[in-house]
């Protein structure tokens, strides 16, 4: 599986365990919401950074973001 669709489908999985909208996930990782979407569906490439972002937002570990823990 392309690591991309990987991310963003543990990303929309993570996301939604927390019952947050993607404009909740967005905020809290102040990153666009049309960009979480990108990622979401493995059209966007983000940077290790804006992963971390997110991941911080979730209250998750990067690792999670691959399938980690």
């Amino acid at each position: 599986m392309d690591s991309r669709k990987l991310v963003g489908r543990n990303i929309r999985r993570i996301r939604r365990e927390k019952g947050w909208p993607q404009e909740k996930l967005a905020f809290e990782s102040d990153v666009h919401r049309t960009y979480i979407s990108g990622v979401e569906r493995g059209a966007r490439n983000p940077t290790v950074l804006v992963l971390g972002r997110i991941a911080d937002a979730l209250g998750v570990s990067l690792a999670a973001l691959f399938g980690g823990r």
